[in-house]
C-alpha cells in the first residue's frame, strides 16, 4: 500500500524528519519519499503526491483520485496530484470533496493554526488512521503510521478484541489501539488544534424512481464499467484476478476487450472437495481468450504464509482468504504485474450477497397485518408443540421474522449464540460495552434516507464488510505480494449509478444480482451466469484436521491465548474438541479466528 502521514500542532522535537521518516514505514511508497516540514506541522507521501503551498500549508493525498472538475483533472495530469489537491484546497476549502473522486486518502495541514482537514473516498477503499495526544494530532495510512509516535498512547482495546471476535476484523471508527481510530468511508475528520470532529461527507443517493428499462439501464452499466476499467488499467501492466464469478469475470472480459489477445488473467485453486472452482475461471478464460495463469495453494502455503500473514496487518484481521489472495497475487507480482483488477463490491452494490435473499423472506412477514400477526397468528403458532418439524420450522422462521433488521443478520453469529458469558472472562466482560458491535451496525443500518430494506443491508455492507474486510484483505495482501490493486466496480460514478437501480431489479424474488445477470447476459459465458457464488475461501478446518503441522500451528496458538486475560480456558479448549469432533470446516473458521488473534499479539510484541 502506498500512504501518507502527518503530524500537527507537537514541539519541533515530535515533529521533525527523523520522526517522519520512521512513521512512513507503516506504509509502502513508490519512487522518493517527500516530506514537508512548516510551522506547526509536518508530512510525507511520495514524490507528486504532496505539495508545499506559500500560504503556509502542505497537503498529501493517495491512492488513485480522479477530480471532475476539468482544470484540476490537468493539474493533477501535469503537475501531480498533490499540487491538484494544493489548488482544490484554495479554491473550494473543504468543499473540495465534491470534485473528488476514485480511491483515496488526503489530508490538509495548516502550519499558523495547527488545523487538520482529513478524508477518505467514498467507500474507504484507501485507509486513514489517526489520534490526538498532548495537544497535538496523528494521521497515516496504517495504525503503525500513527502508532510510531512516540506521543501516542499505545494501549490495546479490551472493546476491539471483544469486537474482533464478533466482526472478524476491528470496525471503524474503532481500531485495537484505545487512542487510534479509522475513518469510515464517505468520512471527513476535522481538527481545529483543540478538539477533533468526524463527520460524513457523502451518503448514498438512494432511488426506487428509476424508469428506465432493463436495457437502457443495462447499456449505462457496461459503459461505466468499461471506461473503470480503462481508467484503471491504464499506463500500467495490468492483470485481473479471475475467481470464475460474475465481477472477476466481467474485469477479465473488460480487460480482454481494451488488450485483445493480451489480457492476463490470475487463479488459485485448492485441492479439497468442494472448494476449487479453476474449471470456472478456465470457462470465462477461454470466453474471454485470456492469457491464463493458475497457482493451486497447499496446507504447506498455509503454513508457511499464516505468521507473515499476522505480522503485517496493523490490527487483529480473521479473513482466512486473505491466504488465497496474497498466492494470487504473488503469482501476478512474479509475472511482471504492476496493477490487478479486483472485482470486490460487485456483490455490495448489485445485490449478490445470500443473506439479502434470505431476509427478503423475512420481511414477508411484516407485510401480513399487525392484528393478523399479533392477535391471531403468533398465540396459535407458540401454543402448538415443537416437536413437529413443520410447527418448529415455523415458529424458527417467525421467531426470526420478529427480530428487526439489522439485529437479524446476526442471528447466526457465534458469538451471540454461544454468549460472550460462556466465552470470555467476566473481568474482561465488565470493562466494555457487549452492545457496541450491533449498535454500531443499527446506526450504519438506519443512516441512509428513503432507503428500502435491501439497500440498508447494502449500505452497511459498503461500511464494513467492504471497507473493514475485503478491501483491507486485498489491498494488504497485495502490498505483501509487492503488486498494486484497484477496484474497478467501486468508481464513484458506477456506485451511484448502482443507487438509482431500483431495488426490485437488483433482486427479484430470491434470485440475486437479477439486474446485473441479465444485464451481462450476452456478454459473460452462461456458465458465469448460472453459477453459485463461491470468492476464493480457503479450505482451513478441513485441512487443519488432515494436516499435522497446520493443527499443531493452530491449536498451540490457542493454548498461548489461554494465558492472556481474554477468554475462559474452557471455552478455547472446547473450540478445539468442536473441531476434531464437530464440522471441521464450521469450526475451522472459529479456530482461525482465535489463531490469527494470538498470532498477531506476538507479532506486534503484545
Amino acid at each position: 500500500m502506498m500512504g501518507l502521514c502527518g503530524l500537527s500542532n507537537f514541539p519541533k522535537e515530535l515533529s521533525d524528519e527523523k520522526l517522519l521518516r520512521e512513521m512512513s514505514k507503516g506504509f509502502r511508497h513508490s519512487g522518493k519519499l517527500c516530506t514537508a516540514l512548516i510551522e506547526r506541522a509536518a508530512c510525507a507521501a511520495s514524490e507528486q503526491r504532496l505539495a508545499l503551498l506559500p500560504e503556509g500549508l502542505v497537503v498529501a493525498i493517495t491512492g488513485q483520485p480522479w477530480w471532475s472538475d476539468s482544470e484540476l483533472e490537468r493539474i493533477a495530469r501535469e503537475q501531480g496530484e498533490g499540487d491538484a489537491l494544493g489548488e482544490a484546497y484554495r479554491r473550494h476549502g473543504t468543499g473540495l470533496l465534491q470534485y473528488l473522486h476514485g480511491a483515496f486518502a488526503m489530508a490538509v495541514l495548516e502550519g499558523r493554526s495547527g488545523r487538520v482537514f482529513a478524508a477518505v473516498d467514498r467507500v474507504g477503499q484507501e485507509p486513514l488512521y489517526y489520534a490526538a495526544a498532548g495537544g497535538g494530532f496523528v494521521l497515516g495510512s496504517s495504525a503503525d503510521c500513527v502508532r510510531a509516535h512516540p506521543g501516542i498512547d499505545c494501549s490495546l482495546s479490551s472493546q476491539a478484541i471483544y469486537n474482533y471476535v464478533y466482526a472478524h476484523m476491528v470496525p471503524s471508527p474503532g481500531t485495537i489501539y484505545s487512542s487510534l481510530h479509522k475513518l469510515p468511508g464517505g468520512h471527513y475528520v476535522e481538527y481545529d488544534g483543540n478538539q477533533i470532529h468526524m463527520g460524513s461527507y457523502w451518503e448514498p443517493p438512494f432511488d426506487e424512481t428509476n424508469s428506465a428499462n432493463l436495457d437502457v439501464l443495462g447499456e449505462q452499466m457496461r459503459t461505466l464499467i468499461l471506461e473503470s476499467v480503462e481508467r484503471l488499467s491504464k499506463g500500467r501492466i495490468a492483470g485481473a484476478f479471475l475467481s470464475g464469478g460474475l465481477d472477476s469475470s466481467t474485469l477479465a472480459g473488460m480487460l480482454a476487450r481494451l488488450q485483445p489477445g493480451n489480457a492476463n488473467t490470475y487463479s488459485i485453486g485448492f485441492t479439497a472437495t468442494g472448494y476449487d472452482e479453476m474449471g470456472y475461471a478456465r470457462t470465462v478464460s477461454r470466453h474471454f481468450g485470456t492469457k491464463q495463469h493458475e497457482y493451486y495453494v497447499t496446507p504447506e502455503d498455509v503454513c508457511a504464509i499464516v505468521p507473515e500473514i499476522a505480522r503485517v496487518y496493523d490490527e487483529p484481521f480473521g479473513n482466512s482468504s486473505a491466504v488465497g489472495v496474497y498466492y494470487c497475487a504473488k503469482l501476478a507480482a512474479n509475472d511482471g504485474v504492476e496493477r490487478l483488477l479486483a472485482g470486490d463490491g460487485g456483490d455490495e452494490i448489485f445485490a449478490g450477497n445470500a443473506r439479502y435473499a434470505k431476509q427478503q423472506v423475512f420481511e414477508y412477514y411484516g407485510v401480513m397485518p399487525l392484528l393478523l400477526r399479533r392477535g391471531l397468528l403468533e398465540p396459535l403458532l407458540f401454543r402448538l408443540p415443537e416437536t413437529v418439524g413443520v410447527v418448529r420450522k415455523a415458529q424458527s422462521y417467525v421467531r426470526q421474522a420478529m427480530t428487526p433488521l439489522p439485529d437479524r443478520l446476526e442471528a447466526y453469529n457465534f458469538l451471540q449464540r454461544e454468549g460472550a458469558q460462556e466465552m470470555f472472562q467476566a473481568d474482561f466482560l465488565a470493562a466494555l460495552a457487549p452492545e457496541e458491535p450491533l449498535l454500531l451496525q443499527r446506526e450504519r443500518y438506519t443512516r441512509p434516507q428513503n432507503a428500502s430494506a435491501l439497500n440498508r443491508m447494502m449500505y452497511l455492507d459498503w461500511q464494513q464488510t467492504l471497507a473493514d474486510n475485503d478491501l483491507r484483505k486485498v489491498g494488504r495482501m497485495c502490498a505483501l505480494a509487492g503488486v498494486d490493486v484497484v477496484y474497478p466496480l467501486l468508481d464513484d460514478p458506477l456506485l451511484e449509478f448502482s443507487c438509482r437501480v431500483p431495488s426490485a431489479l437488483k433482486l427479484k424474488g430470491r434470485r440475486l444480482r437479477h439486474f446485473y445477470k441479465e444485464a451481462m447476459r450476452d456478454f459473460l459465458p452462461q456458465e458465469t451466469i448460472m453459477k453459485h457464488k463461491h470468492g476464493f475461501g480457503l479450505p482451513f478446518g478441513v485441512w487443519m484436521a488432515e494436516h499435522a503441522p497446520l493443527r499443531e500451528l493452530a491449536y498451540e496458538s490457542l493454548l498461548c491465548l489461554k494465558k492472556r486475560p481474554y477468554f475462559r480456558p474452557g471455552f478455547l479448549e472446547r473450540a478445539i474438541d468442536l473441531h476434531r469432533t464437530g464440522h471441521a470446516a464450521y469450526y475451522g473458521e472459529l479456530v482461525w479466528i482465535l489463531m490469527m488473534l494470538e498470532l498477531w499479539l506476538q507479532a506486534h510484541g503484545h
